[in-house]
């Protein structure tokens, strides 16, 4: 026992004389070398370092089910579009996103990581966000090629609350929500509204179905490689709005005033020459260096609005631009924040793009969605 004593006081001695140095007004003294006698408010701050490690419970798990049978794109759209609007006034805390790129081995990949968290101003959690993107290898394992985790953290204590093992469901859920956002700052209210989609995948389900939140009256056109058909037939039968598919971009291009384009490639998708007056283009798969899928004259072209201008000048269409030297940054019309904050969006038949790399203001917007719903369960 006197050796377990003897072990803690020196402990103790040295965590005080640390909390010493960080608070240089609180006296400190060590009358024997496994004795401690300190002041009150030093007494107060060690105690409270030696018991914090025992203090949180664990965080909690919800498993890819929960979250897909509680969440939906309808929950996060309100909460992104403040999101938004906070980020423009500048009170969400947002770094760079880091990137991981797993080369091709006998062991590994290929695929990549995505990291992306933030916090938003006087919000009771904050969020860090862990994507795993295009390991296609897990196809012939039967998995799918990508995966994730949303770690929902409490922002008065520094404590992980949950972990959500959401598998990109959460993150495409807040990719919806800012396509509804941009839509609905973007295009003309009183007029017919016919959504093309090129790329026909998980992310287009999730644009559509929040952009009928936004515009019950729209139709649909479906354009993609491969489940271009599936993707309409569904969609029609679960919004109970009209699709059609079409046989090519141009086809799509021309019977659409607003445009998402969600695919995974490197090359562009549309020709500035497809393109009616007046349509609204709402970009979202260009999230890393290597991919482009708007035309840098069609950027040239157009009013051209970013999620977050410092992230799509580096991995978004604004990078392919500024790169080709036929834009700059000043060139920019806005951030979508300034949208939802008041700033005019449709004004016209100006061509308008809309670049979506997506923000860890998004991430932690959904994150306090999620935990708010799910920990009532």
């Amino acid at each position: 026992m006197i050796r377990y004593r003897i072990m803690f006081n020196t402990f103790a001695s040295r965590a005080l004389r640390d909390a010493a140095r960080r608070h240089q007004s609180t006296p400190l003294l060590l009358a024997h070398p496994h004795q401690v006698v300190v002041s009150n408010t030093t007494t107060r701050i060690v105690s409270r370092s030696l018991a914090a490690s025992a203090s949180f419970p664990a965080p909690r798990l919800f498993d890819y089910a929960t979250i897909t049978k509680n969440l939906s794109v309808a929950d996060a759209i309100d909460s992104v579009e403040s999101a938004f609007g906070a980020l423009a006034q500048g009170n969400v805390e947002v770094p760079l996103p880091m990137h991981i790129g797993i080369h091709e081995s006998n062991v590994a990949g290929p695929g990549d990581c995505h990291i992306k968290g933030g916090y938003i101003e006087g919000t009771p959690t904050f969020t860090v966000k862990l994507a795993c993107v295009s390991f296609y290898k897990n196809l012939e394992k039967g998995l799918p090629a990508g995966s994730g985790v949303f770690c929902v953290v409490d922002a008065s204590t520094g404590a992980p609350l949950a972990f959500f093992q959401e598998n990109r469901f959460m993150t495409d859920l807040r990719t919806g929500a800012a396509g509804a956002i941009s839509l609905k700052y973007t295009t003309d209210p009183n007029k017919s509204l016919t959504v093309g989609f090129i790329g026909c995948g998980a992310i287009a389900r999730n644009m559509a179905r929040a952009a009928h939140v936004i515009r019950p009256d729209m139709k649909g056109v479906a354009y993609g490689l491969a489940g271009s058909d599936e993707f309409a037939l569904e969609m029609s039968e679960e919004l109970g709005v009209d699709f059609e598919v079409a046989n090519s971009a141009a086809e799509l291009c021309s019977k659409s005033n607003c445009i998402y384009t969600q695919t995974t490639g490197s090359a562009p998708v549309l020709e500035l020459s497809m393109l009616q007056p007046g349509t609204t283009i709402i970009a979202s798969g260009s999230d890393q260096p290597t991919k482009q899928e708007i035309p840098v004259d069609v950027l040239k072209a157009s009013k051209y609005i970013s999620d977050l201008t410092k992230q799509t000048s580096k991995v978004g269409e604004l990078r392919s631009a500024l790169q080709a030297g036929v834009m700059t940054e000043s060139d920019v019309y806005c951030e979508l924040g300034e949208l939802v904050n008041g700033k005019p969006g449709r004004e016209g038949d100006e061509l308008i793009v809309v670049d979506l790399t997506g923000t860890g203001a998004q991430d932690a917007a959904i994150g306090q969605v999620a935990w708010d719903k799910l920990s009532q369960l």
